[in-house]
């Protein structure tokens, strides 16, 4: 059979849980799990609840957030018996996870906005903690991630809301298989394939993932050690495979071993999460007196320290704060996170050392984040000699083997060496493969020449790289004139960020100023800052393959005061225009205020505030940001230094973030090409570098060919019958969206090199964005469309720059156009409306202003007011035709409305329904009546509140 029908799939499923250990149980709706749930926790519990006394345990489970749950799940309970008794029970047994009662059901109905049936669900001591949804083979994977996003909104929160006690989600397609974490912030790119411990992905739902994933006591393992319960962001985080093995083999070594170990894992895979973890589970190991998890300065941006607080609060504090470290070693912490500073001067000082050496022969475990720190190699030894009874455990997404390692006084040393034998590895075509990580595409920009006078013939020699070349002024603002004019194609039009890394504080502080001369001269709005710190002769210091330490916490106040008067007035100058930038008021004059500095520059990056953020070596390392996607470099890299700088920008986000873009002003292809191949193999550049420009122009041509076998002209597209032929169509300009998102990121992006004009792809563009209206507008259809759950990825086509004020700006145009050229203009404008997404919705209100208040406005600054003053009107009539159409109250569709925008989550149908003034509708026309008036109220928003900013 080619395609296995879901029924068939899901019955073959359930045969398979069951001989693994689940019990069958038939529960078709809400009244069946409830009483189900009782008799379980009853048995898991050994005890008997009254009816009142299972309300009272009822009234502990409907309580709070998919997180508040996650923390109720594994809390012990207490509730008072109808006798006065206290009574202590569990929902889940964390501490022995495989004693817990295991049960597979399917087709539960649960009705909220819509009643919905799914299809397989996991249940452990009677409650819903995983689900699975299928797909038959040749549909998407991501259909059943939007089906899941679905019943989130319609039905997991409704009545008991028991579902949302779910903590794992799986989803295939029989031959495809994902999990992920119960959690509705994250996207498709945040879900994971299962794999054995050397790599090897098991994606057969029946062959493979099931036997090994959601067998009952890896499953309940996972759920009760390997969700994390992010207390930062409220929301649940499962652990990949490959950290889960890591995780696993340090465990294992402490338990049963006194050697140490490093784990390699890819730059961005997660080493930090993985690393806090491991130090979670050996802390409550009896044989262990203390966890050290030991972290660089560096790494500590503003993000990574509230991460670590949100796991163990208080445990960094951002400062220098060494006595509050001896006392955590001389107290009842067990799990003391620390910078290598700090252990260093623990270990050191002898005002310290009476309470330290209590614990030179006690059992501590020692776990280094990014291990292969360059000044490392003494603080190693240091630690090693002082405490004799320890174990060392290293992560890095670089080692040094032994062809990147540098001699020092210590010789040669590797990461090896230092830790004991690789544990884990999870290589950078490992990331890539499954999604992790994105490629990188590398662009070398720039080719000089020697001009032999004799001959008169330009010899091109590759690896020029004298330092007067370098620094000459013509070079320099020809690469700063290179950026200002593709940074909005790198950036997707500043939907991301970049970094530009330079050789030197001097080279930095001449490309600074090049920026800010154009900028006041009015060639580019790009906001540009800086952080560096000086350290003499620093050219190319870092061609030996590291990234110099510069110091960003402990050794701030040195650092500041070893700068030249000049550099360090330049530095201030860029604060001031920062400052000035942001309303902020850093300096260099105190280490607090300059570290403050530093970690604000973090949040901004992260939070897209600055376009360009030029550094030397500062966040070249350890600085994690999904939505910088650019690295420009005219600096010298090399083996790990290249590809940890490289790796600042393959961080999943979304969609629209296809790739790193690496843009390189020098000839660093030779050793890219080298440092690919030592971290991983000699084939993998392929696997790891973009495929060239002209290959993806073919590809897309190709893709065109393939549309138009669908939809020969525009029109085509509305003669479309079935919804068959509608998902034809949705998935072939898909895939053509796709490809234009990464092409038009090179530098060589021209339309006429594809087959498809310009024109003609904005034209399929709108029938494509006529489809998904259609699709997500009608809210008041009584059956299921199977265009429900695809995904429109309108991500790769929205251009936030387009919006209402900048709409009102080509009015100003518009008003000011001749006569002859008006009709056009307008044309134009309005085309423009049609092709946004979000716009579409105020498509028909705009045209009415264009028409109607334009002409009559006099002077075009006065259109801003004219027009905000015109949808307060058009907003206050159609808020009053809303309800009086539909008999609701205004005050309370008001307040409705507020909690809709605040809380970010449709209404239930029943506060909809209670909106009706009068006789509410009969329990027959409830259903469509909430659901006609939930469109329009959505409708209303999605036209006068949502898009009218920026």
């Amino acid at each position: 059979m080619s395609r296995q029908p879901e029924a068939i799939l899901e019955e073959q499923l359930i045969e398979q849980l069951n001989q693994l250990g689940y019990s069958k149980v038939s529960i078709p709706d809400e009244a069946t799990l409830l009483k189900n749930l009782q008799t379980q926790l009853e048995k898991h519990n050994n005890i008997k609840f009254t009816p009142r006394e299972f309300d009272r345990v009822m009234n502990i489970l409907s309580k709070g957030s998919v997180f508040d749950k996650a923390k109720t799940l594994r809390e012990k309970q207490h509730i008072i018996r109808d006798n006065g008794d206290n009574l202590y029970f569990e929902f889940i047994n964390t501490d022995h996870w495989c004693q817990n009662e295991y049960q597979v059901t399917h087709q539960v109905a649960m009705e909220g906005s819509y009643k919905n049936r799914y299809d397989v669900t996991l249940l452990v001591n009677g409650l819903p903690l995983a689900q699975i949804e299928l797909k038959r083979r040749g549909l998407e994977l991501k259909e059943a991630f939007n089906q899941i996003n679905r019943y989130q909104r319609h039905s997991f929160g409704a009545n008991t809301a028991l579902f949302q006690y779910v903590q794992i989600f799986v989803i295939s397609n029989g031959v495809n298989t994902k999990y992920y974490a119960n959690n509705r912030h994250q996207s498709f790119k945040q879900t994971f394939y299962w794999s054995d411990v050397n790599n090897k992905r098991l994606t057969n739902i029946l062959n493979g993932f099931t036997t090994n994933f959601l067998e009952p006591c890896h499953l309940s393992k996972m759920i009760c050690k390997y969700v994390v319960l992010n207390e930062t962001n409220k929301v649940l985080m499962v652990l990949r495979p490959y950290q889960y093995y890591a995780v696993e083999a340090i465990v294992d070594k402490v338990k049963n071993s006194t050697n140490g170990g490093y784990i390699w894992h890819t730059t961005g895979s997660g080493k930090t999460l993985t690393s806090f973890k491991a130090s979670q589970i050996i802390m409550n190991l009896p044989q262990v007196k203390k966890v050290v998890f030991v972290v660089d300065r560096k790494d500590l941006d503003y993000q990574t320290t509230k991460e670590f607080n949100s796991f163990s609060k208080g445990s960094i504090d951002g400062t220098d704060n060494t006595k509050a470290l001896v006392k955590q070693f001389s107290d009842d912490t067990k799990l003391i996170v620390t910078t290598i500073q700090k252990l260093n001067t623990a270990i050191s000082k002898k005002r310290y050392l009476n309470k330290m050496e209590k614990l030179q022969d006690e059992r501590i475990v020692f776990i280094f984040d990014e291990c292969h720190r360059s000044q490392f190699g003494d603080t190693h030894n240091r630690i090693k000699a002082f405490f004799r009874n320890i174990q060392m455990f290293g992560f890095t997404g670089t080692p040094i083997l032994a062809e990147n390692a540098i001699k020092n006084e210590l010789g040669k040393r590797t990461t090896q060496e230092l830790f004991g034998k690789a544990l884990h590895k999870y290589v950078i075509t490992d990331a890539i493969k499954d999604g992790n990580v994105l490629k990188f595409a590398v662009e070398y920009v720039g080719k000089y020449k020697r001009k032999e006078s004799a001959t008169e013939i330009d010899i091109e020699v590759e690896d020029i790289d004298t330092k007067e070349l370098m620094d000459s002024p013509s070079r320099l603002n020809k690469i700063v004139d290179y950026i200002i004019a593709n940074h909005n194609r790198k950036t997707h039009n500043k939907q991301f960020t970049a970094m530009f890394c330079t050789s030197s504080v001097a080279s930095l502080i001449k490309y600074y100023d090049l920026f800010q001369k154009k900028k006041e001269a009015g060639e580019h709005d790009l906001k540009v800052a800086t952080i560096f710190s000086y350290v003499a002769n620093e050219d190319d210091a870092d061609a030996n393959g590291f990234i110099p330490e510069e110091n960003s916490g402990d050794d701030i106040d040195s650092n500041i005061n070893s700068l030249t008067v000049h550099t360090r007035e330049k530095l201030d100058q860029y604060i001031d225009d920062y400052n000035t930038m942001f309303g902020t008021k850093f300096s260099t004059k105190d280490s607090t205020s300059f570290y403050n500095y530093y970690n604000d520059i973090s949040k901004k990056v992260k939070a897209r505030k600055i376009d360009i953020l030029l550094v030397v070596n500062m966040f070249l390392t350890g600085f994690d940001s999904k939505p910088l996607n650019t690295l420009y470099v005219d600096k010298n890299l090399k083996y790990h230094g290249l590809i940890q700088a490289y790796s600042r920008t393959n961080r999943i986000l979304n969609e629209q973030k296809s790739q790193g873009n690496i843009v390189v002003f020098r000839n660093l292809k030779p050793v890219t090409d080298e440092a690919i191949t030592l971290f991983s193999n000699k084939d993998a550049i392929a696997e790891i570098i973009m495929e060239p420009y002209e290959d993806y122009v073919q590809k897309f041509n190709t893709a065109y060919i393939e549309l138009l076998k669908i939809v020969p002209t525009v029109n085509s597209v509305n003669d479309l019958v079935s919804e068959e032929d509608e998902l034809k169509f949705i998935k072939a300009f898909r895939v053509l969206m796709r490809l234009k998102n990464t092409i038009s990121t090179f530098s060589d992006f021209n339309w006429n090199d594809l087959a498809m004009s310009e024109q003609s792809f904005e034209d399929y563009k709108s029938k494509y964005l006529d489809l998904h209206f259609k699709v997500k507008g009608d809210n008041q259809k009584e059956k299921v469309s199977i265009l429900d759950d695809v995904d429109f990825e309108l991500e790769l086509i929205r251009k936030d720059e387009i919006n209402v004020s900048y709409i009102l700006k080509l009015l100003a145009e518009l008003k000011e156009t001749n006569e002859g050229e008006k009709e056009g203009k307008e044309k134009e404008i309005v085309d423009l409306i049609a092709g946004e997404t979000n716009l579409r919705s105020k498509r028909t209100l705009i045209e009415k202003f264009i028409r109607e208040n334009l002409p009559n406005i006099e002077e075009t600054e006065n259109i801003p007011t004219e027009f905000d003053k015109f949808w307060g009107e058009e907003e206050k009539k159609a808020f009053n035709k809303l309800t009086k159409e539909e008999n609701l109250s205004p005050e309370a569709t008001q307040k409705l409305i507020e909690r809709y925008l605040y809380a970010e989550r449709e209404p239930l149908r029943d506060d909809v329904l209670a909106l009706i003034q009068g006789e509410k509708p009969s329990v027959l026309h409830r259903r469509k009546v909430g659901d006609k008036i939930l469109s329009k109220i959505i409708g209303f928003v999605e036209t006068f509140i949502n898009g009218l900013s920026g």
